[in-house]
């Protein structure tokens, strides 16, 4: 373990049936260990000054169950939990750390491999937990994957939820196996080749369950957040909950061999300090990373389009190493689904496509409608790795009234289109779960609190914010039925449009991946040729003499398009529109000729590539 980091908080168990509880508290002058099992006990809590109690005990194995009594009357769980083996209210778990890894020569994945596969660990599968997604690994690495990305899976109230409700971030959920179950999840993955990636929420905590405030200085009511006061990151005593969230996110690189976390968004930590908060993560990460001598990556969700969040601190930025950028999403599917609903408002021009094609930004300084003012900035030198681009997550398809996915949106010409569009971009792509062969199931949201006014709250907030949307009232959240909905059927890849579609991704992947002029995310030997008139988008990335054409149309009829190529022979390696692929047929030519122009015809709502043939030299 390197020598600047070591568990400090919770129940750290040191072997030997000795065990090391430590807690924040410093609302209280006095802290019990209440030990409810195997062996009922109470013990008081040493004061170690800064508002921490700690104490050790001899005794006490994995599994011994206790409760934190805060001024001898009202006992919670512990805040740092590493196992929540019943309920969000009850005591938590001693957990040994120790597991039988077999990735010992493990470095992890670098940035510009990475090809995302974001899942939901309680839908991925029928039965819903870590051991059982194992099973379908192999699948993702034969579709071309390199790294899953779990949402969070941090214990929150009840058995199903998107994780987003989270309140012990150090306890991975019960219902989907626990510590052992993910332990076992990340190690099959990297006996694969896989990087795990994991969501993580330092932005708010849940509503059920949520005792943090009972304890200690976590937040303040400086700042609001859709979710009530925020995560007090910059005030006074926040120090320790830096130290809190900072512990936590080296907790799961160090115990977890967690390769990157997706920190979730971000624009809703306040911080005003000299030294912000994500600043000091990515060097503390940073360090361990290099002592580990692993690749650990953290990548933000942030709608600001705002460069610092990816610039290195040494030029005024955050020094994140990849961001969520939503707005080639928005931009496609706008153009391909004809959404007018004022989220989507903002996307609808074909030239903001173009931009964030080039940029990874679509706004980089312009006036934006809905919010009234200009948004975003230039990216300018910042690599295209670290732009985390995709047609659909759980966000843009839970988010929605009926939680439909794209393909139940669009037709199929314009999946296979879209696919082709994220899929050689030259930005880090992401598929959500189930995306590969046209999942039909929705991604509805859903929870199971015990609350019941909580229960009657969640309801009426999901109506109110779809009340614009039709009379129907959305799928209620905390059915059960409603969860069972969206669990995956993987039966479907096996036929039809959906095997075709999975075979189109894979293929898809396995160009992006041997192309020489494609494997790169790049996005500075790129050349963006626009025709508006047929919303077509001309894009030509090369390696050195390897030079790659991407051509997409957008619209709903041929485009008769002219482009000035280098002198040489296009041979065209893939075209959507194709038989093969269940197309129409398509009206490209199998290679190319170019001197000067050229003049192609490329099949409405289509993707066609094709790749440059450098004749070798002859010698007379």
């Amino acid at each position: 373990m390197p020598s600047f980091w070591k568990p400090r908080l919770g129940a750290v168990y040191l072997g030997d049936r000795t065990c090391r509880f430590r807690v924040w508290a410093s609302k209280h002058e006095r802290v019990d260990l209440h030990i409810t099992a195997p062996a009922d006990r109470v013990v008081p809590m040493r004061p170690m000054g800064a508002g921490y109690f700690e104490v050790t005990l001899d005794d006490i194995g994995p599994g011994a169950r206790y409760l934190y009594r805060l001024d001898g009357a009202v006992e919670r769980p512990d805040p740092a939990s590493r196992f929540q083996p019943t309920t969000v209210h009850e005591p938590s778990a001693v957990v040994d750390p120790s597991f039988p890894w077999t990735d010992a020569h493990w470095h992890g994945v670098p940035l510009d491999k990475y090809v995302i596969y974001e899942l939901h660990v309680g839908t991925f599968t029928p039965e819903g937990t870590f051991d059982a997604a194992v099973a379908h690994l192999d699948e993702l690495v034969d579709l071309g994957v390199t790294a899953v990305e779990l949402m969070p899976v941090a214990q929150f109230a009840g058995a199903r939820g998107w994780g987003y409700d989270g309140v012990y971030p150090f306890a991975p959920q019960n219902s989907y196996g626990g510590p052992a179950g993910l332990r076992r999840l990340v190690d099959a993955c990297h006996a694969r080749g896989l990087a795990v990636v994991l969501d993580v929420v330092y932005n708010h905590f849940g509503p059920e369950g949520g005792y943090l405030h009972e304890f200690a200085h976590y937040f303040t009511d400086r700042y609001k957040t859709p979710w009530g006061d925020a995560v007090n990151v910059d005030g006074p005593k926040s120090d320790e909950v830096r130290r809190y969230l900072i512990e936590n996110a080296l907790y799961w690189v160090h115990e977890f061999h967690i390769d990157a976390l997706r920190l979730d968004a971000i624009h809703a930590i306040y911080d005003a300090t000299a030294t912000p908060f994500l600043m000091e993560l990515v060097n503390v990460a940073g360090r361990y990373a290099t002592d580990l001598n692993r690749q650990v990556h953290l990548i933000a969700e942030s709608d600001l389009n705002d460069p610092r969040v990816l610039r290195p601190p040494e030029l005024g930025g955050l020094g994140l190493h990849a961001q969520w950028a939503d707005d080639l999403h928005h931009c496609v599917f706008t153009i391909l689904a004809g959404e007018e609903c004022p989220y989507y408002r903002d996307y609808n021009e074909f030239d903001l496509l173009v931009n964030a094609y080039q940029h990874g930004y679509a706004y980089t300084g312009q006036f934006s409608a809905t919010r009234e003012r200009r948004h975003g900035n230039q990216p300018v030198n910042l690599p295209g790795r670290q732009f985390v681009v995709c047609i659909q997550n759980h966000d843009q398809i839970g988010n929605r009234k009926l939680g439909e996915r794209f393909g139940a949106l669009v037709g199929f010409e314009a999946q296979k289109l879209a696919a082709g569009a994220v899929l050689l971009a030259p930005y880090t792509p992401m598929l959500f779960m189930g995306e590969e062969y046209g999942e039909t199931a929705p991604f509805l949201y859903f929870v199971d609190f015990s609350d019941a006014d909580l229960v009657e709250a969640v309801r009426r907030g999901r109506k109110e914010e779809f009340q614009m949307s039709g009379s129907d009232d959305p799928p209620d959240p905390q059915a059960e039925a409603t969860f069972r909905r969206s669990v995956l059927n993987r039966d479907l890849r096996h036929s039809g449009n959906h095997k075709t579609l999975w075979e189109f991704y894979r293929e898809v992947l396995r160009l992006r991946r041997e192309s020489p002029a494609l494997r790169f995310p790049d996005k500075e030997r790129m050349r963006l040729t626009a025709f508006p008139e047929y919303r077509t988008l001309a894009v030509e990335r090369w390696d050195g003499d390897a030079e790659t054409l991407v051509v997409m149309n957008l619209s709903d009829r041929d485009a008769d398009i002219r482009l000035t190529l280098r002198e040489g022979t296009w041979q065209r390696v893939f075209d959507s529109a194709a038989e093969e692929w269940r197309g129409p047929g398509s009206v490209t030519p199998g290679a190319v000729v170019a001197h000067s122009e050229v003049r192609l015809t490329v099949a409405p709502t289509s993707v066609v590539v094709y790749s440059l043939r450098v004749e070798p030299l002859t010698h007379r």
